[in-house]
Parts: structure tokens; C-alpha cells; sequence
């Protein structure tokens, strides 16, 4: 079995997955399927004043399926509501493109479990507030960003003095300007 992308309208990922699931149960089609994927990752937001914690889609409008590609399956994977196409083929013309195996390690956390995707790349100068530590609550300015964007030195204002604080960057959250 190899791996596919299927695109879908935004925010029907779980939808087109349920779909999927239950609508090739028991039949021969459903033997065609492996693992469907809709990729997260846990964040955490402050909401009254409290940390709450949440699922965050890696790919907006992405679902990963496992499967042996027969034009049937294709053709009823891409007559579900919500669905576009797969990536990498155009409808009815040309077949989807298979993921390659690096892709899969990576996607599946197999491999390069150093290089984890970020969606907040901190520069220098960017305001944050601390979520975390014994700081937490307390605002700051990105004074430095070491070379792995794991580690920053933040400025925080403690009695009325500038003080550099070193955290971890899932510590902190970006600051809308």
C-alpha cells in the first residue's frame, strides 16, 4: 500500500475521513484502505486566564490515506462531499501521486524527530507572552533566537528593570500586533 493526499474543502477533514470509514466498511473496496491520517498537533491557548489545551490541524484541508489505488477507489474517494482531488493528479486524467517514503518517515514522526514543524518562527523584536514557567503571565521582547528556534532570550520587565529570560519557544506564544 502507498500513501495519498486527498484535498478537501476547508475544515471537512474528520468529515471526508468518517465518510471514508464507514462508507467501505465490509465491503471490497475497504480492504483497499489502510490508515486514514488527518494530522495534529497539541497546542495550548490561554483562555481566562487559564491554560487550555488543543488539537491544531498540521494541514488545513489535508487528509493522508494509506491505500492500494484502483480507479474505483479513486473514483469514490473523489465523489465524496467535501473532497477536491488528490494531490499531485488532475481528475480523471491523470492518477495521484503516491507520498515517497522520506515523506511518510517524516510525516509520521519516524524520522528527523529533531526537525518539528513550526507555526510560530520567532525573530528578534517580536512581542510574546509567557504561557509557562515561572514567568508565566509576564510580557516580553524576543531578544535573540538561538540557531535551532528552540531556545530564546527574552526581555521581561520585573520591577520596573529589563531582565533577559532564557525559555524553551513552545513556553511562549506570539503576541497580534
Amino acid at each position: 500500500m502507498k500513501w495519498y493526499v486527498v484535498h478537501t474543502y476547508s475544515a471537512h477533514e474528520n468529515k471526508v475521513k468518517t465518510t471514508i470509514e464507514k462508507g467501505l466498511a465490509g465491503t471490497p473496496l475497504g480492504e483497499l484502505i489502510g490508515e486514514i491520517l488527518v494530522p495534529v498537533r497539541k497546542t495550548f491557548i490561554i483562555r481566562d486566564g487559564k491554560k487550555v489545551e488543543r488539537e491544531k490541524k498540521l494541514f488545513t484541508s489535508y487528509v493522508i490515506i494509506q491505500a492500494e489505488m484502483t480507479p474505483e477507489l479513486k473514483t469514490y474517494i473523489l465523489n465524496i462531499a467535501g473532497v477536491t482531488n488528490f494531490l499531485g493528479g488532475v481528475k480523471d486524467k491523470k492518477e495521484p501521486t503516491p507520498l515517497t517514503e522520506e515523506e511518510i518517515n517524516r510525516l509520521l514522526g519516524i524520522a528527523d524527530k529533531d526537525r518539528v514543524a513550526k507555526t510560530n518562527e520567532f525573530l528578534p523584536g517580536d512581542m510574546v507572552k509567557v504561557i509557562g514557567g515561572p514567568f508565566s503571565e509576564f510580557e516580553g521582547v524576543v531578544n535573540k533566537v538561538a540557531d535551532d528556534g528552540n531556545k530564546l532570550i527574552i526581555d521581561v520587565t520585573v520591577f520596573g528593570r529589563k531582565t533577559p529570560v532564557e525559555l524553551n519557544s513552545d513556553q511562549v506564544e506570539q503576541l497580534k500586533r
